[in-house]
């Protein structure tokens, strides 16, 4: 063989060898997520199970009508920049179907602590936001760190004080309650309820309903799912109570499903 014909054969072997390591790493260590874009494997039916969520309440940071018969639950990590990408999806679903009160928005931490280490004291921060202004608090600061972080754990933590302020906290009681730590401990139960949801990544969003779908509507929404391509990405609980979105799925993506719901 001669020496260009080698180079043919051992350059795709070593990129092919370099995709299977990086691969391998962000699986280990946790991972942002967004929907597959492979379009070659066969379309079937997704069924999820062993999906286990703590019980939507008061002490949850709801926007939207806390007794929606849809809600969506969403575990979400505020240095992923798929996360910070999804936020504005799910504004936007909210601007139009929660004037009405048919669809809520449930915010819990899914902080990935290997590659997102400042993630967890972010997500403190909106928890004493939330401790000094309420629920409107907590989703000014979720709103204020989305909209000015780089993402991918670039965020400089002098500015949570600052966006304290921005949104009329007080500066010294928000400092004195995240300097604590106080709400390390609210953080890590989300944490580990994502983990009983079946989070593996971020965004992890669950649909959840206060009804089991009929099989007309499961069927409606299984159709949709197939034609959309994204049969990896959504997917019906056993149980039929929930509908599990997982990744940054596209506004479009979303929207026809919660027509179905809604009707």
């Amino acid at each position: 063989m001669t020496s260009e014909q080698s180079k043919v054969y051992y350059v795709p072997a070593a990129i092919l060898l370099a995709g299977f390591i990086i691969a391998g790493a962000i699986y280990l260590t946790g991972k942002d997520s967004s929907p597959s874009q492979n379009t070659n494997q066969p379309v079937k039916k997704q069924v999820a199970s062993g999906i286990s969520i703590k019980t939507i309440d008061s002490s949850d940071h709801i926007k939207g009508n806390p007794n929606a018969n849809v809600a969506i639950l969403e575990y979400s990590d505020t240095e992923c920049p798929f996360c910070k990408r999804f936020h504005t999806t799910m504004q936007s679903i909210i601007d139009q179907y929660g004037k009405d009160g048919k669809v809520a928005w449930v915010y819990r931490h899914f902080p990935l602590d290997s590659i997102h280490p400042k993630t967890r004291k972010e997500a403190e921060a909106t928890e004493c936001a939330n401790e000094l202004a309420g629920n409107t608090g907590f989703w000014n600061m979720i709103d204020k760190i989305y909209t000015n972080t780089p993402s991918n754990n670039q965020m400089d933590p002098s500015l949570l004080p600052v966006f304290a302020k921005a949104i009329g906290l007080d500066q010294a009681k928000f400092n004195t309650c995240l300097s604590s730590g106080k709400y390390a401990a609210t953080v890590e139960a989300q944490y580990q309820d994502g983990l009983k949801a079946g989070a593996q990544g971020t965004p992890y969003s669950l649909i959840v309903l206060r009804k089991a779908l009929t099989s007309p509507v499961e069927k409606s929404i299984n159709d949709l799912v197939v034609k959309s391509g994204l049969s990896q990405n959504i997917s019906i609980t056993s149980d039929k109570t929930k509908i599990v979105l997982n990744g940054a799925l596209p506004l479009q993506a979303i929207t026809p499903i919660l027509d179905i719901l809604v009707k």
